[in-house]
């Protein structure tokens, strides 16, 4: 047995919802390593009933996977607001998220986040997914912010989200250990120049991981596990 097998085996089951969810984003899509899976599932359960946020911001949807096993542990009343870029993932996404046990308590858009978050959508955009220039923040604070989506503006996504986060609320950012390139020098071309898609995103990861360290407003601890879990709680007293 290998010490994955035995981590698996020794945690709570995976639900049987998520187990076809899981299946499914193996059988139908590219890059299915993308979903969060069992191990990591159980740890965003554990820490939403942990924190019990009343609000959950997710930025990258992917498939679903994660926000279900956050909207599993959501409180009554509770809501989780999730934002998928990728416009042609909707038609496997939507229905996963609607037709599961949780689906009250999902909030589902197609969108930038970075420009939800600033109110700069257009009149189309905003008319698909029910808001109006920013308004389905109403003012908003998140109690926890799940960052999960392209790594090259994780900068962007940090400082977006930092004054929306309720003091002594939680940004939890997946893949900061980015399969250990974080700790390697970065690619280059042919012409000896740090500049293809995967170095960008090595340095999208290391510029945010070294904001994070430096940042006086928050305390943060980095998980080991799967590709790197950061976890990343605002100071009280931090001015909204």
């Amino acid at each position: 047995m290998s010490l994955d097998d035995y981590l698996l085996a020794h945690i709570d089951p995976e639900p049987e919802y998520l187990h076809r969810l899981w299946r499914a984003t193996h059988l139908h899509l590219n890059y299915p390593r993308m979903a969060s899976g069992h191990l990591q599932g159980r740890v965003l359960k554990m820490l939403t009933h942990m924190i019990r946020p009343r609000t959950i911001l997710e930025i990258g949807t992917f498939t679903g996977y994660s926000t279900l096993c956050m909207a599993s542990a959501l409180e009554s009343g509770a809501t989780i607001h999730t934002i998928e870029i990728n416009d042609e993932q909707e038609d496997f996404t939507r229905p996963w998220l609607e037709n599961s046990p949780w689906a009250d308590k999902i909030r589902f858009y197609i969108g930038d986040a970075l420009q939800m978050l600033n109110g700069e959508m257009s009149n189309d955009e905003t008319a698909s997914n029910q808001m109006v220039n920013g308004t389905w923040l109403n003012g908003k604070c998140f109690d926890l912010v799940f960052i999960d989506a392209d790594k090259r503006h994780y900068v962007d996504y940090y400082r977006a989200v930092l004054p929306r986060i309720c003091p002594g609320g939680f940004i939890l950012a997946d893949n900061t250990l980015w399969d250990g390139h974080v700790v390697e020098p970065l690619p280059t071309d042919a012409d000896g120049k740090q500049g293809n898609g995967k170095a960008a995103q090595t340095q999208g990861i290391m510029a945010f991981n070294d904001l994070v360290a430096t940042d006086p407003a928050v305390e943060r601890v980095i998980l080991p596990m799967r590709d790197g879990l950061t976890l990343i709680r605002k100071l009280p007293g931090t001015a909204l």
